[in-house]
């Protein structure tokens, strides 16, 4: 029989923020130093640390409180005594950016959720961005404070958004209705006080917090940081699905199955349409996939070897078991998919039958031992003649925390049921297949490394292949984070050529017995 190529690959969902990751950019050196002088500012900021009215000043307070009015909120003369006791004095990075306190109220993060880049209902799946460091917001008012807060103003409290209501009807609404009320019962860091006005508040601390953003890019970078800006934005956002598509065209093209992870609508109509893909492949999607989220596992099958006919989609009857067990499993519509599928009678498969799937893990991985559990039992129960093929990131970890799913673990696991993996039955917890840390420019500066120490990032084995042992042997591996069946190892990625932050990983597989 012809080996049975797998490859499966989480291609990332589109990240919002092109300087929220560490990427390899070696052909400019002067991101990197961009990225250090950040690193630095945030860092040990010396005299640098002045304080928020000295960048936003008095009178940007006074025109930001004149826009609130205008709308008819209330409370903004409690806004004005918190900025005049409490803000204004903070200093930019110790008393705001690295503030723990702010951070636990979520003041500056939750608008930032809300409002960084919205997508729109109509036009369907356009986008608009805040003005402001964190996103692809197209940046010829971000030379100067003056200009950007302009911009900023008008957004806020000018702009509409298009909003699809549960029943389906679409409506307008202006930005500033979009910021939700901070509850003390969910966040007990606010204050019932500040709870009252935490919608004017958040509006004022998101317009400190883009402030500092852009004082701290202008004083390490004059307005050089645009054009670093826009070349990742063009690579990394706007052409990410293109180069996603080329990888599994031309590298991965050849595959008999490709399992694919955190995909978006938008992804799955241009793989369709893209080189030859819709000639050598037929694209399978959950029934419940979730449009809206860029987090939907998909199966391509190639069509000399498999039947499009044949493939029935079992994801429900595998998410019934999980939940007999687990009713609080942490898996969303779209993170599972599970179909059968039979080859064609001419084709020179190493079985005729096969259940097939593949399945995007939470954070933590804990949802992924549950899942392999109630595919199994599914498995045996009504699919035992078939040959199971399980691509996953199962977001498991070299050296888990007491709330993370640890790989050794999960390796026993599925041995104990009957398969194997692509790096056999106990692979190395050093094979690393993701390799990303956080920098200095994202509102969760916790969790950002420093450029000496991005190794402290998340650095770990996560994407497996896994089958049943009875049915198939391993004959070769490879895993890539180039895009040219190559792996570096020590590199944090996505890098410009490469648009994920998960390796891609391929095996060829024979039937057990040769």
């Amino acid at each position: 029989a012809d080996d049975l190529v797998v490859t499966s690959w989480n291609i990332a969902a589109i990240n919002n923020n092109p300087f929220e990751y560490w990427i390899t950019y070696d052909e400019n050196p002067k991101y990197t130093k961009l990225m250090e002088d950040i690193e630095a500012f945030v860092e040990s900021p010396g005299e640098k640390d002045v304080s928020v009215a000295e960048i936003f000043s008095q009178t940007m307070f006074e025109e930001l409180i004149e826009e609130m009015k205008k709308i008819g909120w209330s409370g903004l003369d409690r806004v004005t005594e918190h900025w005049n006791s409490d803000y204004k004095t903070r200093k930019i990075i110790s008393g705001f950016l690295k503030d723990k306190t702010i951070g636990a109220k979520r003041l500056a993060s939750m608008p930032d959720r809300f409002t960084n880049t919205i997508t729109l209902a109509e036009p369907e799946g356009a986008q608009i961005c805040r003005p402001t460091v964190i996103n692809v917001y197209e940046a010829n008012t971000m030379n100067s404070i003056p200009s950007w807060f302009a911009a900023w103003k008008e957004f806020i409290f000018e702009n509409n958004t298009t909003i699809k209501e549960k029943d389906g009807s679409v409506t307008s609404k202006k930005i500033f209705q979009l910021f939700p009320k901070i509850l003390k019962a969910k966040y007990p860091a606010i204050s019932e006080e500040e709870e009252e006005i935490s919608i004017p508040l958040q509006v004022l601390c998101l317009a400190i917090f883009d402030c500092i953003l852009l004082h701290m890019m202008i004083s390490v970078s004059g307005i050089e940081w645009i054009a670093i800006k826009d070349n990742i934005c063009e690579k990394l956002n706007k052409r990410k699905i293109e180069r996603t598509c080329n990888i599994l065209d031309t590298v991965y093209g050849e595959s008999s199955i490709l399992a694919l992870q955190e995909c978006g609508a938008v992804f799955l109509e241009q793989i369709d349409n893209y080189g030859n893909m819709n000639h050598k492949f037929n694209v399978f999607s959950p029934s419940a996939m979730d449009r809206s989220r860029d987090q939907n596992s998909v199966i391509l099958l190639n069509n000399t070897l498999f039947d499009a006919t044949s493939v029935v989609e079992v994801t429900g009857d595998v998410l019934d078991e999980l939940r007999k067990k687990d009713k609080k499993a942490p898996v969303v519509a779209g993170d599972l998919f599970v179909i059968s599928a039979s080859a064609l009678e001419t084709a020179n498969a190493p079985t005729k039958k096969f259940l097939i799937a593949s399945f995007h893990g939470d954070t933590n991985g804990l949802a992924t031992v549950p899942v392999v559990e109630a595919l199994a039992n599914v498995y045996e129960a009504k699919f035992s003649d078939h040959c199971l093929v399980f691509c996953l990131d199962a977001n498991t970890y070299e050296n888990p925390t007491s709330t993370q799913q640890g790989v050794v673990e999960f390796s026993k696991y599925f041995c104990s049921r009957g398969m194997t993996s692509c790096f056999g039955d106990a692979p190395d917890p050093s094979n690393y297949t993701t390799f990303n840390a956080r920098t200095f420019l994202q509102p969760q500066l916790n969790k950002a490394c420093k450029s000496s120490e991005l190794n402290k990032g998340d650095v770990n084995p996560k994407d497996f292949i896994l089958f049943t042992k009875k049915h198939l042997s391993v004959h070769k591996w490879s895993k890539d984070n180039t895009g040219n069946k190559e792996y570096k190892e020590g590199i944090v990625f996505p890098t410009l050529t490469f648009p994920s932050d998960h390796g891609v990983i391929s095996a060829s597989l024979r039937p057990a017995s040769s």
